[in-house]
């Protein structure tokens, strides 16, 4: 976490980095290496992200070993994160399904098209009290299966490269036409509502300002509500509020 923070507060150098490189770089990979949960859902992990996406279409990989995830309750697992992320950052999303070499992941993408299938997997699988909870999550997930971008590769040999550029591609025109919008949005929102606050604390600084040019010699001793200090406890306060309305 420490180096995460420190890294978020030098990431501007990176962006610099990119911005110089833009012209002579089509694609950029950004590997987050450690716990998942230490860059997804920590406030450093956000602000890296966000500042990607607020000046280049970005795109998230989520990698999982396929040779791995040939028992169910893992695979499910990975299914799992998958969603958070996706839910956490809003960004188009596929599935990297890698070591393609040591075991071809045609089983996960059944497992992801047929549930009956995963269902024998899980049924064939060791007997534990995890099942039942993954085959519920299983069906949870089924929606979340249907529109979910993924491409079979080997690191090693390179197979499925070309698919994984298709894929990234279209999450790319997906960041346009869907994530860009809404950000855009969401900003225009943010910054109305910055606007509308910073009139109100002027109409307020106004109106301070007329009643004190009102003052006469003789209204030294003349505090606004929202300057007074009250140094006693609960009766004090509630004392000199009585006073204030009976004067």
């Amino acid at each position: 976490m420490t180096c995460l923070n420190l890294m978020c507060t030098r990431f501007d150098q990176v962006m610099d980095i990119l911005k110089k490189r833009a012209d002579s770089v089509s694609h950029c990979i950004v590997d987050t290496p450690g716990q998942i949960e230490a860059f997804t859902w920590s406030a450093s992990g956000s602000i890296i992200t966000d500042t990607m996406a607020s000046t280049y279409p970005t795109v998230i990989a989520y990698v999982i070993d396929s040779a791995r995830a040939t028992n169910p309750t893992t695979f499910m697992s990975n299914m799992l994160y998958a969603c958070s992320i996706l839910y956490r950052t809003k960004l188009p999303f596929f599935l990297v399904l890698n070591k393609a070499d040591i075991v071809k992941p045609t089983f996960a993408v059944r497992w992801m098209q047929d549930f009956e299938a995963f269902e024998e997997a899980l049924n064939e699988a060791r007997s534990s009290y995890m099942n039942d909870l993954t085959r519920s999550m299983s069906l949870v997930l089924d929606q979340f299966y249907e529109k979910l971008n993924y491409a079979c590769v080997s690191a090693l040999t390179g197979e499925g490269m070309d698919d994984v550029m298709k894929v990234i591609a279209n999450c790319v025109k997906e960041y346009r036409t869907e994530y860009r919008p809404l950000y855009e949005k969401v900003m225009k929102e943010k910054e109305e509502l910055a606007l509308k606050e910073n009139q109100e604390r002027l109409k307020n600084l106004s109106v301070q300002e007329k009643v004190v040019a009102q003052l006469g010699p003789d209204d030294e001793d003349f505090v606004l509500p929202s300057q007074k200090i009250h140094l006693g406890g609960v009766e004090e306060e509630n004392a000199e509020d009585e006073l204030e309305r009976n004067s």
